[in-house]
């Protein structure tokens, strides 16, 4: 049975420019740079460089010619924000390095064109004298290898995946063999199959001494008791003294746990950070500026904005004049929006950096990261008045110079706690004296987590043991048995 009801809806939907606009403020610079070169591509009507003239000026002539244009309007019903705003979606600037903008003059880098880690394995093969089917096992186990120069796979699959995939039928004896073979290739320790393999494969090419043969010793028949740092046990197990087992561990402290990644002809790319803003001290003052890419020089195409004057000017209008003015109209349109756009982009950055910088005045003066106050993305939010997911953008994947490094921006934010005194004190300035005490420890007897707590708490800071270990953690800093020297 069908009914008919009245039914009331309230919602709030994003216009295309509104959309526009937060996409632009959560790009970093280098994707700001890209997306300015996609939309000059895209739309003619937007150029780049100082304007000579006046700008577009729509609203002059736009009632004369409405009439005779059936424009179709943009329905924000028909936007879906999240296809706008997905966080999945990978940005072009993380799959490519491009600090320049379009404007910039050319200053590339050379680069030598290089060798890649396996054709340099594969290019050391040429020196062994094998026969072609051990040629074909070696050739497949360098290809095996991954970028850190380990081969983590069991014999019986390799010998499987040369039956199916080579054709190449083999025994397990023949291709361990060839293993051996491949793993006295450069650099030393490439092709183990696990880290005990791969040190003790580096200590059989070092000179013979008292050392090395105590470290090779304690790999090969106690490598879980080197991991967890028994020493006692050690000392016990292979008769040696304090003296000769710290030896031992310095040699076994300066090989290479990932010999591929030392590898210089690896062609891998090198990532720059550039800051969106700069902050500097002069004269006692702090001094904020906004990158200078992030502000570009756009204006309005004059010949798209001539060829609209024109069409006003034309007595006799056909529907492909019609046809071609409403898109030139709507790229116009465009183009206006988005430098609107960038401006307003640009003076959020600037506003809500300038308020972060005050806040964390004292921090940016000194250096010093207990200065660093607690901080979250509202408090920022109320005293500029804008949204607390506004602030969130501009943090998220931006830097700022300062004269103490680049920092990340987010990195300024910490919720606070309270000390003994009943003050609200920074997470990360909690995190900096943990780290202080840490380094400052006797490593021949390292601080347990209890004791780390019970020290901080002695400074003022009564933390839980279990907030001690959860903030350790957080600065990749291991538990105390790790962390023990001899």
């Amino acid at each position: 049975m069908l009914k008919q009801q009245l039914q009331f809806k309230l919602s709030q939907k994003l216009s295309p420019q509104q959309i526009q606009l937060m996409k632009l403020i959560q790009l970093p610079t280098q994707a700001f740079e890209q997306r300015l070169k996609q939309e000059l591509e895209e739309n003619p009507a937007l150029e780049s460089g100082k304007e000579e003239s006046s700008e577009y000026e729509s609203d002059e002539y736009e009632d004369n010619f409405q009439d005779d244009i059936d424009s179709e309007k943009i329905n924000a019903e028909d936007i879906n924000v999240d296809e706008y705003l997905s966080d999945d979606e990978v940005p072009e600037y993380r799959l490519q390095a491009n600090n320049y903008s379009s404007d910039d003059e050319e200053r590339s880098v050379p680069y030598a064109a290089g060798t890649s880690f396996h054709q340099h394995l594969l290019n050391q093969l040429n020196t062994f004298s094998l026969k072609e089917s051990e040629r074909e096992i070696a050739e497949f186990l360098v290809g095996s290898v991954d970028e850190s120069g380990y081969i983590r796979r069991d014999i019986v699959d390799i010998v499987d995946d040369l039956a199916f995939t080579q054709n190449i039928y083999s025994e397990q004896e023949e291709v361990e063999k060839v293993l051996h073979i491949v793993q006295q290739l450069d650099p030393a320790g490439v092709c183990a199959r696990d880290l005990r393999e791969c040190l003790l494969l580096q200590l059989q090419r070092k000179e013979p001494t008292d050392a090395v043969e105590l470290a090779s010793d304690i790999l090969d028949r106690s490598f879980e008791q080197f991991t967890k740092k028994h020493y006692q046990k050690l000392i016990l197990k292979h008769a040696t003294n304090e003296e000769d087992l710290r030896k031992a561990i310095h040699e076994i402290e300066r090989l290479n746990p990932k010999p591929g990644g030392s590898y210089a002809g690896s062609n891998r790319m090198v990532e720059h950070v550039v800051p969106d803003f700069t902050i500097r001290i002069m004269d006692g003052e702090l001094e904020l500026s906004l990158n200078g890419r992030n502000a570009p020089d756009l204006h309005v195409s004059h010949t798209y904005n001539n060829m609209l004057k024109g069409y006003k000017d034309s007595k006799t209008k056909t529907k492909t004049q019609k046809d071609a003015v409403l898109f030139i109209k709507q790229k116009l349109d465009a183009a206006k929006w988005f430098i609107e756009a960038i401006k307003q982009r640009q003076e959020t950055l600037f506003v809500t950096m300038n308020c972060i910088m005050h806040y964390q005045q004292e921090y940016f003066l000194t250096g010093d990261e207990r200065k660093l106050k607690p901080m979250i993305l509202k408090d920022i939010a109320e005293a500029i008045n804008m949204d607390v997911s506004t602030v969130s953008r501009v943090a998220n994947s931006k830097y700022v110079d300062t004269p103490y490094g680049t920092k990340l921006i987010k990195d300024f934010f910490s919720e606070a706690m309270k000390n003994d005194e009943g003050e609200d004190v920074s997470t990360r300035e909690i995190k900096k004296i943990l780290e202080t005490v840490i380094q400052e420890e006797d490593k021949r007897k390292p601080l347990t987590d209890d004791k780390l707590a019970a020290i901080l708490k002695e400074k003022g800071y009564p933390i839980a043991r279990r907030t001690i270990a959860k903030y350790r953690e957080q600065l990749s800093i291991p538990v105390a048995r790790l962390r023990k020297e001899i």
